[in-house]
C-alpha cells in the first residue's frame, strides 16, 4: 500500500476540521494483506519507521509495497484520527472479493480487501454497527480479471 488514498483522506479531513466543516476526524484505518503489511507491522510496534517482517506473495498485488514512502505521514494520520491498521489473510480477502461479486460489485483483490478489513473490524469491535462507516473501493476487477475469476469460480 502506497497509502496515497489515506493520506489525501487525511488531508481533506484535517482541511475540512480546519474550516469548520466537521468537529472531529473520522478514524482512519490502513488495510493491508498479512503477506506485506509493513504499515501494520509498524503501527502495531508503536513506531513511524520500518519494522522488518516477512513479505511474501499476495493476490492484493496493488498493495505489496514493501517500503511504502509515505509509511511515517501514514502512521501519523492513523493516530491523529484515533483508528488503526489491519493485517488481512489471502483466505479474507478471498472471501470479501466473492462476497462482493455476489452483490454485483466487480473490485479487484487489493480493492476487495476494504470490504475484508471492515468485516474483520466490526467482527473485532473496533468499527460499531452503529457508527456510519465508509470503505473506499477504487480498483475494478478488471486490473486483475484473471485473479478474480480463478477466486470466484
Amino acid at each position: 500500500m502506497s497509502a496515497t488514498t489515506l493520506a489525501s483522506c487525511a488531508f481533506g479531513f484535517r482541511e475540512l476540521k480546519k474550516a469548520g466543516q466537521i468537529s472531529k476526524l473520522p478514524r482512519l484505518f490502513a488495510a493491508q494483506p498479512l503477506n506485506c503489511s509493513p504499515i501494520d507491522a509498524s503501527f502495531k510496534a508503536g513506531v513511524d519507521t520500518p519494522v522488518a517482517r516477512e513479505v511474501s506473495k499476495t493476490i492484493a498485488e496493488g498493495t505489496a509495497i514493501k517500503h511504502p514512502l509515505r509509511l511515517r505521514e501514514i502512521i501519523g494520520a492513523l493516530r491523529e484520527s484515533g483508528g488503526g491498521s489491519i493485517a488481512l489473510t489471502e483466505a479474507e480477502i478471498a472471501a470479501a472479493l466473492r462476497r462482493l461479486a455476489r452483490q454485483g460489485l466487480f473490485t479487484e483483490p487489493t480493492s476487495a480487501s476494504a470490504a475484508a478489513a471492515l468485516d474483520k473490524l466490526a467482527a473485532d469491535g473496533a468499527i460499531k454497527a452503529t457508527e456510519t462507516t465508509v470503505a473506499v473501493l477504487t480498483g475494478t476487477g478488471l486490473k486483475a480479471a484473471t485473479t478474480v475469476a480463478d477466486l470466484v469460480q
